[in-house]
């Protein structure tokens, strides 16, 4: 009962914020994968509960005093000489409980500079930063919920940008089950300062997501259902319209159809396959992804990922790999550890 109501007020307290669609956010950059581990479970997950940092980014409620000292780096070499990355450290307070500080990064490279004429007026950088706070709060020995304060700093050529965003999560774990689920609101927030003066205020990439994860009982396997854009309802219609689907095509689906769309549109799903705690593979599937980038003559694995971690000695290792379009696919790395393990080293 107090998961029910937990996640019925964060989504009610989300009702007054703006739907939006791709394309029409700034701050676009938040929504990118940073963990080697979630880009391999198909780019979000809000569930796993098997203490990595990592997953603070996407669920706060995720966050635990077992975490304590905990370091986390990531990195991406993303597409055209773009790369960015993640940093974030966990410790324990007496009277707080768990917090976590982080920064999320995107270097975007260097850029040759013209006037509408074409002349050469110099070169210039874009980058991207978001310093987050996260906290979290244990309502019973099932259910967490817990909050991430994100300040967002923008520099693009010469102008600037500051907005401020915050994550709101709950997560109910059944540890004699294996089962873990959650509800987050994401980038609930607003852009303080515009990028020029007496520019409007853009909207930010807010978001609503929910999923659950089971671990079989008596098999090392676990899997994963997510559900993103919750706040958009019709998302396949938006999307058809975004691509150029014609309304003729459009009609000629049947209700079932279009509700099938619709559904499939909002999920991911993925597998883990764990079978010891030092090494993981993992496989995802993200239908969305695969429906906007796939191109028809060629398909290939266009929203699939994968990926796989060990522990070297007292690092945990991760390299996740997720394919975007036939063009090209990105890379992640991301290394953990324990800072309290190298006390008595």
């Amino acid at each position: 009962m107090r998961i029910t109501l937990t996640i019925i007020l964060l989504v009610l307290f989300a009702e007054s914020a703006l739907l939006q669609v791709g394309g029409s956010r700034t701050y676009g950059f938040l929504n990118l994968t940073n963990s080697a581990r979630v880009a391999s479970l198909g780019g979000k997950n809000i569930t796993i509960q098997d203490n990595d940092l990592n997953f603070i980014y996407h669920n706060p409620a995720l966050l635990n005093s077992k975490m304590d000292q905990h370091l986390v780096l990531n990195y991406v070499n993303y597409f055209a000489g773009i790369n960015y990355g993640f940093v974030s450290y966990a410790f324990h307070h007496d009277k707080l409980g768990p917090i976590a500080g982080g920064l999320h990064y995107v270097n975007y490279g260097r850029f040759t500079g013209t006037d509408p004429g074409g002349q050469f007026t110099g070169n210039f950088r874009a980058s991207e930063y978001s310093l987050n706070l996260s906290w979290a709060y244990t309502i019973d020995s099932a259910l967490t919920a817990g909050a991430t304060f994100k300040q967002i700093f923008s520099f693009l050529e010469s102008y600037s940008s500051y907005g401020i965003a915050f994550d709101l999560g709950a997560n109910y774990y059944n540890r004699e089950r294996q089962l873990s689920v959650s509800a987050v609101i994401r980038n609930l927030g607003v852009q303080v300062t515009p990028y020029y003066k007496g520019g409007v205020r853009e909207p930010i990439p807010f978001e609503i997501m929910a999923g659950v994860t089971k671990k079989l009982e008596y098999a090392p396997f676990r899997f994963s259902f997510m559900l993103h854009h919750l706040e958009n309802y019709n998302l396949y219609a938006q999307r058809a319209s975004l691509l150029g689907i014609s309304m003729q095509e459009t009609r000629n689906k049947s209700t079932i159809g279009k509700l099938g769309a619709e559904f499939l549109s909002h999920v991911i799903v993925a597998a883990e396959f764990v079978p010891s705690q030092n090494f993981f593979v993992n496989l995802g599937y993200n239908y969305l992804r695969r429906q906007e980038l796939k191109i028809e003559e060629r398909v290939s694995t266009v929203g699939f990922s994968w990926g796989f971690g060990l522990k070297i000695k007292r690092f945990n290792v991760s390299f996740g790999r997720a394919t975007y379009h036939v063009a090209g696919a990105s890379s992640h790395f991301s290394i953990s550890t324990d800072l309290s393990s190298f006390q008595n080293f």
